[in-house]
C-alpha cells in the first residue's frame, strides 16, 4: 500500500532551492540494533529522542543503511513516497503495524548522484525505508516530517571505496542535509546470547568496539577503513561486514579534526555494539 507524502513535487523543489542558506550539519552513525527498538522505550531510544530534539532540524536526510545492499552497483532512491519496509521476521505483529511516512526527495537525490564522479549512481524508483532507517528515525524525528532518501551499499566494493565515495558527498552538509550511517560497530548475529537479561560481552566484542572507539577518538580513520587487516578479529566481530560499512560513510563525509560526540555506547546480547556518535 502506498503512503502519500504531505510534500508535493513543487514543495520539494522549493526546499531544494533553500539548501544554500543552511549552516553546516554534522554527520552521524547510529548503532540501530534490534528492530524492536522501534516500539520500545529504553535508554537507547530515549537517547535518540533527546538527540533529535537537540539538533538543528535538517532539510533532508541521506541515509546509508546496512539493510540496503546491492552488488556491483550503487543506487539512490528517487521514490517520492517511500513505504515503510518490514525486512525482518519472527517479531511481534505490532512491529509490522508501525508506519513511518516520511517523504523522499527525488530532486535532491538526483543532485546527490550528480556530485559523485568516481562511479555512476543508478536511480531506484521503488525503494522504501528499510528498518535500519525507520526504526531509529521514528525516535529522532517522530513527526516523520524530514524528507529521507537512501543510498545503497555496493557490497562488492572494498571498504576504501565506500570511504572515498562518502568524501564526495561532504557538500551536502552545507545544504541542510544530515548524512546518517545506520549499522552496528560489532554485529555477529550467529553468536547473540539471549540466555540471560544482561549477558557479558564476548572478548572479541569488547576488543573490536574498543578498537573503533580508540581510532574515533584519535581521528585515525584509515585504521577503521582498513579494519580487515586484523582478519581474525574482524571476522569475529563481523562475519559479514554489511553493518560495518555504514560507519565508513559517516567517517568519509567528516572533515579532519571534527569534534567527536559519543551519544550512546553499550554492548548487548554479547555480540552487538550499539555505539552511536556524531562528528561535527
Amino acid at each position: 500500500m502506498s503512503i502519500t507524502s504531505p510534500f508535493g513535487l513543487n514543495a520539494l523543489e522549493s526546499i531544494a532551492g533553500n539548501f544554500a542558506k543552511s549552516s553546516k550539519l554534522p554527520v552521524v552513525f547510529i548503532g540501530h540494533g534490534s528492530p524492536m527498538n522501534a516500539i520500545q522505550q529504553n535508554p537507547f531510544t530515549e537517547t535518540l529522542r533527546k538527540w533529535g530534539e537537540s539538533i538543528e532540524k535538517p532539510q533532508a536526510i541521506l541515509m546509508v543503511s546496512a539493510h540496503w545492499i546491492t552488488m556491483h552497483n550503487t543506487k539512490i532512491s528517487v521514490n517520492p513516497n517511500p513505504e515503510t519496509i518490514y525486512d525482518f521476521g519472527g517479531f511481534p505483529p505490532a512491529l509490522s503495524q508501525v508506519k513511518y511516512p516520511a517523504p523522499g526527495h527525488p530532486v535532491l537525490a538526483r543532485e546527490t548522484a550528480a556530485m559523485v564522479s568516481s562511479i555512476k549512481i543508478h536511480e531506484n524508483h521503488e525503494q522504501g525505508l528499510d528498518h535500519g532507517a525507520w526504526t531509529i528515525l521514528k525516535h529522532i524525528f517522530p513527526k516523520a516530517d524530514v524528507p529521507c532518501f537512501q543510498l545503497s551499499i555496493d557490497y562488492a566494493a572494498p571498504p576504501a571505496k565506500h570511504f572515498e565515495l562518502a568524501a564526495q558527498l561532504k557538500k551536502l552538509r552545507e545544504k541542510g542535509v544530515l548524512i546518517m550511517g545506520s549499522g552496528n560497530v560489532v554485529h555477529n548475529l550467529r553468536e547473540v546470547n539471549f540466555n540471560s537479561p544482561n549477558p557479558a560481552p564476548y572478548d572479541y566484542t569488547v576488543e573490536f568496539d574498543s578498537f573503533v572507539k580508540k581510532n574515533l577518538e584519535s581521528g585515525d580513520y584509515m585504521q577503521l577503513v582498513n579494519f580487515q587487516q586484523n582478519a581474525n578479529l574482524a571476522i569475529k566481530a563481523h562475519p559479514t561486514h554489511d553493518h560495518y560499512l555504514p560507519l565508513l560513510y559517516t567517517l568519509g563525509a567528516a572533515d579532519k579534526g571534527e569534534k567527536l560526540n559519543t551519544i550512546f555506547e553499550e554492548l548487548q546480547v554479547s555480540s552487538i555494539s550499539m555505539r552511536s556518535f556524531v562528528l561535527g
